[in-house]
């Protein structure tokens, strides 16, 4: 793990037995501001105490760099899903003394919106109230589902800044690996833009088109699982399966929306693009993120490019969002707020990537020297 990531021990970590048995998993608070702090729930069959602790710790880099007063905290649930809304109202009665103590937990890899419903209600957890602060006028869904994309805005800002730093900012060709909601709002944003699709990988293998794929009829033929239908695609559209061909194919952009250390020591040597951008977390190994430097190839850390949710989520929890706009005007105030803070954090980035072998802890280094 880079440096910034391993300087400290996580301020607290809850090892998670159930409140009804049958349940295993933990809680790790990262860091502490005015005793807040939040981050996702992830529930696969294999995540790890230090998985957990690893993205906790990055939640704090995140909301630090985009200036948020809140500290990181990660949940993991171990688990398959199977009996699912009893593993999430037990893990809700587990957690509850955290959650309104001000430890907020969301959606994560495994852990679904509906999920996250079952266990607030099992907590009795309403984060419309706040003890010490003016509560929110309305349902946390009401505010929250119409900025689910708030994540994939701050990938395509990442990666259209990205571009524009390195003087690519003309029509440039994309792959996209993870074709969930996080990838298709990446899609559409830099497709919106003026940049051409080229390839797109779900779980079966990886849709292709040099020309550029026609993104309506691909969101047509997927699925809400992100799966496309191939019977649904254009005849001359290529298909590679079940073979990493988002890695191989040659794009100037490449960004990863799925799986943790898609790129890893074993095929980062098959990377063929000049700019990757974390749109997921942590999906890049640390040994490969520093073979990819060796190679000269762009890198935007998943520190920097997802972020979008977080700080959705961050905004009202901490209060700053203006809750008193309209719908519509208060989903473009957050949506241009991440913008504006994911271009900064971009820029300056790539500016430290220049001189330094960790850029992430330069710039906390520098963030932090500018608040004293």
């Amino acid at each position: 793990m880079p440096e910034h990531q391993t300087h400290r021990d996580p301020v607290f970590t809850v090892n998670l037995n159930g409140a009804d048995g049958d349940l295993n998993g933990w809680v790790v608070v990262d860091s502490l501001v005015d005793s807040l702090a939040m981050g996702g729930t992830r529930m696969t069959p294999d995540v790890s105490l230090s998985e957990v602790a690893a993205l906790a710790r990055v939640m704090t880099s995140k909301l630090h760099l985009v200036g948020l007063p809140i500290g990181g905290a990660k949940a993991g649930i171990v688990s398959d899903g199977t009996d699912r809304d009893h593993t999430m109202q037990s893990f809700g009665r587990t957690v509850a003394p955290l959650l309104h103590g001000g430890i907020h937990l969301g959606v994560d890899m495994g852990v679904t919106p509906a999920d996250r419903a079952t266990f607030f209600s099992a907590a009795h957890y309403d984060p419309r109230r706040k003890f010490d602060g003016v509560d929110m006028p309305y349902d946390w869904r009401t505010y929250y589902e119409p900025l689910e994309d708030c994540t994939g805005h701050g990938v395509g800002t990442a990666a259209v800044t990205a571009l524009d730093q390195l003087g690519e900012g003309a029509a440039r060709s994309v792959v996209l690996q993870g074709f969930g909601s996080v990838g298709r709002a990446v899609a559409a944003f830099l497709v919106a833009h003026g940049h051409r699709l080229i390839g797109v990988a779900d779980v079966r293998g990886t849709v292709i088109d040099q020309q550029g794929l026609p993104l309506d009829k691909l969101l047509a033929a997927t699925n809400r699982f992100g799966v496309i239908d191939r019977d649904q695609l254009l005849p001359e559209t290529h298909t590679v399966e079940n073979v990493p061909g988002w890695l191989t194919t040659p794009a100037d952009v490449l960004v990863l929306a799925a799986n943790q250390h898609a790129i890893n020591d074993d095929n980062v040597d098959q990377v063929d693009a000049a700019i990757v951008v974390e749109g997921g977390n942590q999906c890049i190994s640390p040994g490969a993120r520093k073979r990819l430097a060796e190679r000269g190839i762009t890198v935007v850390h998943d520190t920097i490019a997802n972020v979008g949710g977080a700080a959705a989520a961050g905004l009202a929890l901490t209060r700053t969002v203006p809750f008193e706009l309209p719908g519509p005007e208060r989903k473009a105030w957050v949506f241009n707020w991440v913008a504006e803070r994911v271009a900064v954090n971009t820029r300056d980035l790539l500016e430290a990537a220049k001189t330094s072998d960790d850029p992430i802890a330069d710039l906390l280094t520098n963030r932090k020297k500018a608040v004293l």
